[in-house]
């Protein structure tokens, strides 16, 4: 999963046609290291879409602007919109979070 690490990039892939899921997370939290476990497979299943992480402390804007209250979250953007975003507390098994990604339009 590439790293996001300016706020341009960050706009470039949400402004995409393509879905981009960008996973908000930090190198402190330990359920971010948990779902890095398991999200490679899933990455493979939904490689429709482009991979994302930023750090939500380097970005606090961001993550204020897209209401991430807890990490790991993923959120979803097509065209510039938030079309999907999945809770800190939502992304703990793998079966959450592809039942997420599948209920995706």
């Amino acid at each position: 999963m590439e790293e996001i690490r300016t706020k341009s990039k960050f706009n470039e892939l949400i402004d995409s046609e393509e879905k981009s899921v960008i996973k908000f997370e930090t190198d402190w939290c330990p359920d971010c290291r948990r779902l890095d476990m398991f999200i490679g497979d899933i990455m493979q299943e939904h490689n429709d879409k482009q991979w994302h992480q930023i750090d939500k402390d380097a970005f606090p804007e961001l993550a204020e602007k897209y209401e991430v209250m807890g990490i790991p979250s993923l959120l979803v953007f097509k065209n510039g919109e938030k079309i999907g975003h999945l809770h800190s507390a939502n992304a703990k098994t793998p079966e959450s979070v592809r039942e997420f990604l599948s209920s995706l339009k």
